[in-house]
């Protein structure tokens, strides 16, 4: 492939996008209508990498003529502001109604000149390196800021001939449409998953995961009366070490209070609830556990060194993040962990915010303290806590956790109604293997979903590949009788030059008139 010395094509040339298309062309609104029926188009209607465009909402022209971006069908719209248009919300206008199509102000129009195919300007400007050059050249504010009209006027864009150009653009989307189907496949695949994970929580906790292991074992089994005692003994022993160690410390701090039991489900919640094998009994978490708190109620200040703090943000699904947390001092650390004081294998549900009932183990022997939007608790020692867990994150107890937080704008999970959500319980040896079941299908599950999302990644990489190949000429091969684009550009030029030309004729002309 023959090359000029921009290591183009010898038929391309590199071109400003203002030589190629209109910049936020001048609409002319008058002998428009105010009733007239127009396309809207705001912000959210543009999605994010598809290009798909919803101009199926209709306003009246007087409702949007003015303070809002005019445009019209065959128009590439670009997402101005942050972060949309790191996002890429960028996509050509379809067939409009009556024509005409008003949309946000944070769009900026390029309408294509004669001979250029928007697509072609459309796949360029919303291809991941251009947006990333773009986001370094944003002005304003942090939260406000925009790529300008003139740094988008002055970038620079690989022009081939009109022919070219729209072979390029069917290529592009005969490969994008056959990546889409790979795509496609593989969320559908992951939303599987999905549904398989709760399938297999679900079974775990009706019995079912373990039916014929439990009837191989059950003359080994203890029943849930007598898990029930030992629990009740367990926590009686538990209080009474706890007055003795209060004691021995000449009675510092507040007595430890006796433990009360909490009531017992009745039997209309009984009946609400699934039945359970033979042996299984129904329990309020609050007795299965020795202590269920939330941290700090406050914020501290931000802080570079000390104690970890952490927040909601910081429970993922595997365990505690550390990797971007807040800090405060020993003194401040004292003090939050008197009350909260997680530990390994302890359990973490956040309580509020959009993460709302994410919960995981607390996997580390790192010393932090926890901020009032995450909610601990430290299961017994008759039930393990990844047995715990795992109920809790279960369909049907996980479904009334988050339901104990109510329809309210600001959802909470509250501690006073968290404790009375009934978890199903079994005998410990039971307990054990329903964990070791349930960790060894979860790992394969997960590692089918990594796999997934790597190809995922993948697909994308190749999408930018494409792109790639498309824009330095390497995806179709290049026609020797097209028409260079010099001649195009030249003809383009000339075009806009005579177009100047006439408009300043009509307004000299207008002038005279009405002089």
């Amino acid at each position: 492939m023959e090359t000029n010395v921009s290591g183009l094509p010898h038929a391309w040339r590199d071109a400003r996008i203002s030589e190629v298309t209109s910049v936020n062309p001048t609409f002319d609104k008058a002998g428009i209508p105010d009733d007239l029926e127009i396309s809207f188009v705001p912000m959210p209607a543009v999605q994010a990498e598809s290009g798909i465009i919803d101009v199926s909402t209709n306003r009246k022209f007087s409702e949007v003529k003015k303070g809002y971006t005019p445009f019209r069908e065959g128009d590439v719209l670009f997402a101005k502001i942050t972060p949309c248009m790191e996002n890429g919300k960028m996509a050509v206008v379809p067939e409009v109604r009556n024509g005409i199509g008003f949309g946000s102000t944070e769009f900026h129009v390029l309408r294509a000149q004669s001979g250029i195919n928007a697509k072609y300007i459309y796949y360029y400007v919303s291809s991941q390196g251009f947006r990333r050059e773009a986001e370094h050249n944003m002005s304003g504010a942090v939260g406000q800021r925009r790529v300008t009209t003139p740094y988008l006027s002055a970038c620079e864009v690989p022009i081939p001939p009109t022919n070219e150009q729209h072979r390029i653009v069917a290529k592009i989307e005969e490969l994008f449409s056959e990546l889409d189907k790979g795509i496609e496949n593989l969320k559908t695949a992951r939303a599987q998953l999905k549904v398989y994970r709760q399938a297999l929580l679900k079974h775990a906790f009706e019995g079912k995961l373990t039916a014929q292991w439990r009837a191989k074992n059950q003359d080994k089994l203890e029943t849930a009366d007598v898990l029930q005692k030992r629990i009740q003994q367990e926590r009686a022993q538990r209080h009474q070490q706890q007055l003795a160690d209060w004691e021995a410390a000449d009675k510092q701090g507040s007595k430890p209070k006796t433990p009360k039991s909490l009531p017992p489900l009745t039997a209309e919640e009984l009946a609400e609830l699934p039945e359970l094998p033979e042996g299984w009994g129904w329990m309020k978490l609050g007795d299965l556990a020795s202590k269920i708190t939330d941290g700090e109620h406050f914020k501290p200040s931000v802080k570079t060194e000390g104690v970890y703090f952490l927040s909601a943000k910081d429970v993922k699904h595997d365990g505690v993040s550390f990797d971007d947390p807040l800090f405060v001092n020993e003194e401040t650390a004292e003090k939050a962990r008197s009350r909260c004081d997680p530990e390994r294998n302890d359990i973490l549900i956040v309580s509020r915010g959009a993460t709302i009932g994410r919960m995981c183990i607390v996997n580390t022997d790192e010393r932090f303290c926890l901020l009032g939007s995450v909610i601990l608790v430290k299961a017994i020692a008759a039930v393990q806590s990844r047995y715990l867990l795992s109920a809790l994150k279960s369909p049907l107890v996980n479904k009334k956790i988050v339901g104990v937080s109510g329809a309210t704008a600001q959802q909470a999970i509250y501690l006073r109604d968290i404790q009375h959500v009934p978890v199903p319980i079994c005998s410990s040896l039971e307990q054990s293997k329903i964990v070791e079941e349930l960790e060894s299908k979860l790992t394969e599950v997960d590692q089918l979903e990594l796999t997934i999302i790597t190809a995922l990644q993948q697909a994308e990489a190749l999408r930018q590949s494409i792109l790639k190949k498309a824009f330095s000429g390497k995806l179709v091969p290049q026609d020797t009788h097209d028409e260079p684009a010099s001649a195009l550009l030249a003809r383009i030029k000339a075009e806009r030059m005579e177009v100047t030309v006439k408009r300043r004729k009509n307004v000299s002309t207008k002038l005279i008139k009405e002089t």
